[in-house]
């Protein structure tokens, strides 16, 4: 059977040397850190150990071949190293152990595999864990013992009372430690094993089990005197809830909308917020000839809470989006209330939309669905495994606005665009960047299908009477050395219409979920609503929403309060461009919070229509 320490040594030292290089890649820890964090590594993954040890002890009684036991051993030193390999891989992208995204990793097979293979060389990766694997074993003795007895699971009672001592221990221990506010540090210190296995079983967090309350009714009515305060000709249509009419003073605009979502475009990569690589001259271009807003703050870290704080106007709301939610049909989203004016909306999207559960979403809330599946094969001109290039994604937008101006009727195409995505792949000889470089590749490649799909849209006749909006769904990277940085969260919000709006610049703080409501505030509409969002061009308030699956933050702008799972919150004093950690309570922006945070968890059936 197994030998146990041969078991914990070599989870223990891979785990060892994987947080070295994770530090040695990372930089920003000191060797205080770096030490205190190596130590905690470690009773983290000894926790881990003790949560294998029943399975292990299980295999060990009851499989006696040498050769059986051997190629076991090496299975578990090869899974080690492999997953090893994956978590640096990983932090490579996200600057995280295992999380909720690797869970989607294994939810989504096809896109996610077919990523990776594009991405990176599997099979020189698995040809080396196998000789690394050799390696480790060749170092170390035999795990295989020389005697092994059935009876021992029941006479030798020096192992039953390690099983029973290990269980118990395995109770106490029911989450790994946490013991810095770097959040670098702190995140090495985990292990990915658990974090996965935790992300999994925590994907949906009921709020009231796992976050601050408030009064729910003191909660309703103070968001209610905001949004009086706020949107001057809304009347509510309930006594309890958020439900209003909104009426604009001014006569509706029939402007047709294309709403650009960019894959990860950070407003970092743009050259307006001072990048000097010149990775996106065409979007540049129009920040002279457009509103611009200059502080949005995106809800969160994935496509799926972009689309949802977008559509629903929704802050983010603890596990899963809800656009991968069972019962989100029939929900008030932008494209419900354009449709309702008399406008054919579609969402296109260049991958395939059953990923993230995005077609059932959008075409059971007021959209056509123009995805992969819908696209002529023969349109196609190059392709990876999470779409079509951009600049057929665009080529199909034209075709798609073509077809409703042929039909006299308006239209709102939501576009969602992918070449900004590992393995950053792209046609040939487009720009000065070759394909598979990286990141900035793709920025740069979105900017150029964006520029060549705007310059052919104005030969189109729709072009003058159409508003062009250019957002992201997300930043390319959301890491900090605080839980939530919100410096990581800044997208850029374009909205271009040469005849219909002057160019301007707005630069109060704002949301994601402000977006939509500013977007019907600028066609002059009145609609039935059930948004958490404001017009961002008519309110006094500033504040966004900041969060990944499990912490969620309310920004203003000299504050920040973080709401994290076991009923705790961090409240943070903006010091320049850094946030620091105050330990005073502040009472008044938590109940601000949470008159979002938990208002929109309560009603999760709050927009049905």
């Amino acid at each position: 059977m197994f030998h146990w320490n041969l078991v914990l040594i070599s989870f223990i030292g891979i785990n060892f040397i994987l947080r070295i290089v994770l530090f040695f890649l990372n930089g920003q820890c000191s060797s205080i850190e770096i030490l205190s964090s190596t130590m905690v590594g470690i009773l983290n993954d000894v926790i881990v150990l003790i949560y294998l040890t029943p399975f292990v002890r299980l295999i060990s009684y009851f499989i006696s071949n040498r050769i059986a036991i051997s190629v076991l051993y090496f299975i578990w030193v090869f899974f080690c190293i492999f997953t090893a390999i994956a978590e640096f891989l990983f932090w490579q992208e996200f600057e995280s152990r295992f999380n909720f995204i690797a869970v989607d990793y294994l939810i989504y097979t096809k896109e996610v595999l077919g990523n990776i293979t594009e991405s990176y060389n599997i099979p020189v990766i698995i040809l080396a864990t196998i000789v690394i694997a050799f390696g480790v074993i060749k170092f170390f003795p035999s795990p295989v013992q020389s005697r092994f007895k059935w009876k021992n699971l029941i006479l030798e009672s020096r192992n039953l009372t390690k099983v029973l001592v290990c269980l118990i221990i395995l109770v106490l221990c029911s989450l790994p430690l946490k013991f810095s506010e770097n959040r670098y540090a702190d995140e090495i210190s985990k292990n990915g094993l658990y974090e996965l296995f935790s992300a999994f079983w925590h994907y949906d967090l009921p709020f009231e089990r796992f976050y601050v309350t408030g009064n729910q009714s003191d909660l309703t009515e103070s968001l209610r005197r905001e949004i009086q305060l706020n949107e001057k000709d809304s009347v509510f249509l309930e006594r309890d809830g958020i439900t209003r009419y909104i009426t604009s003073r001014r006569r509706e605009r029939k402007l047709n909308v294309v709403l650009i979502m960019v894959e990860s475009l950070s407003a970092e990569f743009l050259g307006y917020f001072g990048n000097q690589e010149n990775l996106t001259p065409n979007i540049d271009k129009l920040f002279d000839k457009s509103m611009i807003f200059t502080n949005i703050i995106a809800t969160g870290t994935r496509t799926v809470y972009g689309l949802s704080a977008v559509n629903l106007s929704i802050p983010p709301i603890p596990g899963n989006s809800i656009i991968r939610r069972k019962n989100n049909e029939n929900l008030s989203t932008i494209g419900s209330i354009l449709a309702e004016h008399g406008y054919i909306c579609k969402f296109i999207y260049g991958g395939f939309g059953t990923f993230d559960n995005m077609n059932y979403f959008f075409r059971n809330n007021g959209y056509d669905i123009v995805d992969r599946l819908e696209i002529d094969k023969k349109d196609i001109t190059f392709s990876n495994i999470w779409g079509i290039c951009d600049e057929d994604l665009f080529e199909t937008v034209l075709k798609e606005a073509d077809k409703v101006f042929k039909l006299k009727k308006p239209f709102f195409l939501m576009v969602m665009t992918t070449s900004n995505h590992r393995p950053y792949t792209y046609p040939d000889g487009k720009i000065d960047i070759p394909s598979k470089t990286g990141r900035i590749g793709g920025v740069k490649y979105t900017d150029y299908a964006i520029g060549k799909f705007l310059e052919k849209a104005k030969e189109r006749g729709w072009f003058g009477n159409t508003v062009f909006v250019i957002t992201a769904d997300h930043t390319a990277g959301s890491a900090g050395k605080i839980a939530l940085d919100p410096t990581k969260y800044h997208i850029p919000l374009i909205v271009h219409s040469p005849l219909h709006i002057k160019p301007k610049k707005i630069n109060s703080l704002a949301s994601q979920i402000d977006i939509g409501p500013t977007l019907l505030s600028i066609l002059n509409m009145s609609y039935l609503s059930k948004f958490f969002g404001y017009d961002i061009l008519s309110t006094n308030v500033e504040r966004a929403f900041i969060s990944n699956y499990q912490q969620f933050g309310y920004l203003t702008n000299s504050k920040l309060i973080i709401f994290k799972p076991k009923k705790q919150t961090e409240v943070y004093i903006k010091n320049g461009n850094n946030f620091e950690r105050t330990v005073s309570r502040d009472d008044i922006i938590r109940e601000k919070a949470l008159q979002y945070f938990q208002s929109a968890t309560k009603w999760q059936v709050w927009n049905k229509k």
